[in-house]
């Protein structure tokens, strides 16, 4: 189902976050558990957990691009590459939100 291999995955560092999805009016899609968007979340974030995804790809517009975030960065990788795969434009969250000491 999800592929672990960087295919060229733009990595977005996490101080320029806000300025990747604006300039791209981009999505912002938080793939983490709902106990962890419990403790916080970038803002205008949507929220779809990992292993939701393939089901919930009918939530996302293809027309605009999506930065992938979660804790650490992995899993928002596997998503990435998974939304690429299916014909979506995808970034990572490099380091993710830990990066940016935004939550736990």
């Amino acid at each position: 189902m999800f592929g672990t291999r960087n295919n060229l995955i733009e990595q977005v560092p996490a101080v320029g976050w806000h300025t990747w999805v604006e300039q791209n009016d981009g999505i912002l899609l938080d793939v983490r558990e709902p106990t962890e968007w419990a403790q916080g979340m970038l803002p205008d974030s949507v929220t779809i957990s990992l292993g939701f995804l393939p089901a919930s790809l009918g939530r996302l517009d293809t027309d605009r691009p999506v930065l992938v975030v979660c804790r650490s960065g992995n899993r928002s990788m596997v998503a990435a590459q998974f939304l690429v795969r299916n014909g979506f434009t995808a970034a990572n969250l490099k380091g993710g939100l830990s990066a940016i000491g935004y939550a736990s």
